[in-house]
């Protein structure tokens, strides 16, 4: 087969080598992490172990760690109203993550929806104007702001958002799944109450992700029974996943300090885009961005078509977001943010990670510009 490049880490990132050694040996571990005896407590310490690697990552303490079984269980285990004797409002940005988008446990009539600017970032006046106007009914907000967009890479103001929240008397919760790993996460500066993390998006395996809670902070569990996971989570804990994620944590964080080559690698992509393409458009250019995501649309092309002719170049890229029914279609977050209908239906995510060489940018500009090409060669013998 010949060589592939893959550029699509917001979708999934590649098993770390070393997260798959640690996940090979932890399902060696043959006690329940619950039980007392020395097997148990040896499978207890290496999920203790994995806890504060997970929390170092969030600038957390390991005892408000929750493990869950993804980014979407966690996120949809703060969507429960978190007191019964309050009225709460759930507020959310309109580029918000699928699972949170479905509003959890809210009533659709309890659910408000926050714009966004056309840059992709969270509209903050119109969060207070709203939250204002909500304030005489008597609610208690209850707002969910990712930390970055997964389709566009824009870094949203969460911590100003988490200022007029709390003076509103309310609660942020932020899915940081994108995030971790490639700009600092850190729950105090941030001023968040609820923070969302996944595994796979940083090289641990899937299946396993985070609930962090800010100190005092409690949510209803989604999942009742047993009273593992400080009785926040019932059911016996993944420990190889856990391992995993723990491991890939501690990488993650370590690779903080090399977020500039990564940065550097995505403005070379996009200059050589611009090169192949002098009508491409970068999507949220203008917004402070993750390091490693571009969002790149042609006129006239369709996403689907660019999506398959990269892939069947060796180039794995994705068109929105990888979590719905793995079909291409125009993205909630470009309609969101008012994007034409000829550049929402055009885009398709580049992803980089801690395994993107920089041969694996050229041959994407390569064969992109080779692509481009050929699609307005057609088009215009077509016409």
């Amino acid at each position: 087969m010949n060589q592939r490049s893959y550029l699509d880490y917001n979708a999934t990132a590649p098993l770390r080598p070393e997260v798959r050694e640690a996940v090979a040996d932890a399902l060696g571990h043959a006690g329940n992490p619950s039980s007392v005896h020395a097997e148990g407590r040896a499978a207890r310490a290496a999920i203790e172990e994995a806890r504060g690697r997970v929390a170092s990552l969030a600038g957390a303490r390991p005892e408000d760690v929750i493990f869950t079984s993804g980014g979407t269980e966690a996120n949809v285990t703060v969507l429960a109203e978190p007191a019964a004797d309050e009225s709460w409002q759930l507020y959310l940005s309109a580029i918000e993550h699928p699972s949170v988008l479905s509003g959890g446990r809210f009533h659709p009539e309890t659910t408000t929806m926050i714009p966004v600017t056309a840059d992709g970032v969270a509209d903050l006046a119109a969060l207070a104007m709203t939250l204002e106007k909500h304030k005489p009914g008597g609610w208690r907000p209850l707002v969910s702001l990712m930390a970055a967009n997964n389709e566009t890479g824009a870094i949203q103001p969460v911590r100003e958002a988490a200022d007029i929240v709390h003076e509103a008397g309310g609660l942020l919760h932020s899915d940081a799944v994108q995030a971790a790993g490639r700009i600092p996460l850190d729950m105090t500066s941030l001023g968040t109450d609820m923070l969302t993390l996944s595994a796979h998006k940083i090289g641990g395996p899937k299946g396993v992700g985070a609930l962090v809670l800010k100190e005092g902070v409690r949510v209803e569990p989604l999942i009742k029974g047993g009273g593992q996971e400080g009785r926040r989570r019932a059911g016996t804990e993944n420990v190889p996943g856990i391992v995993g994620f723990g491991v890939a944590a501690e990488l993650a964080a370590k690779e903080l300090g090399d977020v500039a080559a990564l940065a550097a690698l995505r403005d070379q992509l996009e200059e050589g885009v611009r090169a192949v393409a002098a009508d491409a458009v970068i999507v949220s250019a203008s917004a402070p961005r993750l390091p490693n995501t571009s969002c790149i649309a042609v006129p006239g092309v369709k996403a689907e078509t660019l999506v398959i002719g990269l892939d069947l170049a060796g180039i794995a890229v994705s068109a929105g977001s990888a979590c719905s029914s793995g079909k291409v279609e125009t993205s909630h977050v470009l309609e969101a943010m008012g994007l034409s209908p000829e550049i929402a239906g055009g885009a398709v995510r580049v992803s980089l990670g801690f395994g993107t060489k920089n041969d694996d940018i050229k041959r994407y500009v390569s064969a992109f510009g080779e692509l481009i090409k050929r699609l307005k060669r057609n088009a215009k013998e077509a016409a």
